[in-house]
């Protein structure tokens, strides 16, 4: 193990350092789409209850397949494997935005309306804030998620420690495997640790989801 390491050191070090751009570039478009589109959608529960449904559906196709399926409209490499991997993570991110809102006391609305507040302002002042924590518990969870995916974005050419993974698979070498498992591990802990300290950052300690 020691001497595979000592042999390795460097394409590791630089497969964990494409896994995690790829990772937290998909993680940073999905937040953008998620997070506008769920402060939307929680004003309209019919709405939101049907585009959730949605979302949720197309989860259950096999990351593999979705990433398969991106080979014919973007080719291979980094591109069509962080366009894959963005649409992935968009449920958690989308379906906690949407509680956050639903779930905020309706007087508190009640008493920005009658403030004079615009729906803008409603939604930058009231809404993003309170539901601040829960869209961030759903942030740190799709990190973890779009770590864990990636590995399999190295099926259409995108790199990471995916590499290692198929060809440990392909020369039979526990090593490769065990070693690029271990490293997403510690990426998806390393990316969750980020987040709790963004997290303390951003909201109130009285707004905090107890863990």
């Amino acid at each position: 193990m020691i001497q595979f390491l000592n042999e390795n050191a460097a394409g590791l070090f630089e497969k964990s350092i494409e896994h995690f751009f790829i990772s937290m570039i998909s993680l940073g478009i999905g937040i953008l789409i998620a997070v506008p589109i769920g402060l939307f959608l929680a004003k309209n529960k019919r709405l939101s209850n049907m585009v959730l449904t949605t979302a949720g559906v197309l989860q259950t196709v096999p990351t593999i397949a979705l990433l398969a399926l991106m080979i014919p409209l973007f080719g291979v490499g980094k591109t069509p494997a962080i366009i894959a991997l963005s649409v992935y993570i968009l449920l958690p991110i989308l379906n906690n935005t949407v509680i956050g809102v639903q779930n905020i006391d309706s007087n508190v609305k009640e008493a920005g309306k009658s403030m004079g507040m615009t729906n803008f302002q409603m939604m930058k002042s009231i809404d993003l804030p309170l539901a601040l924590p829960l869209i961030m518990s759903g942030i740190r969870l799709a990190s973890v998620y779009v770590i864990s995916w990636a590995t399999l974005a190295s099926y259409i050419g995108a790199g990471g420690l995916g590499d290692f993974v198929f060809n440990g698979l392909n020369l039979y070498d526990p090593l490769m495997i065990v070693s690029a498992a271990v490293l997403v591990t510690a990426l998806a802990l390393i990316a969750d640790y980020l987040l709790s300290l963004v997290e303390k950052m951003t909201i109130p300690k009285g707004l905090k989801i107890s863990r």
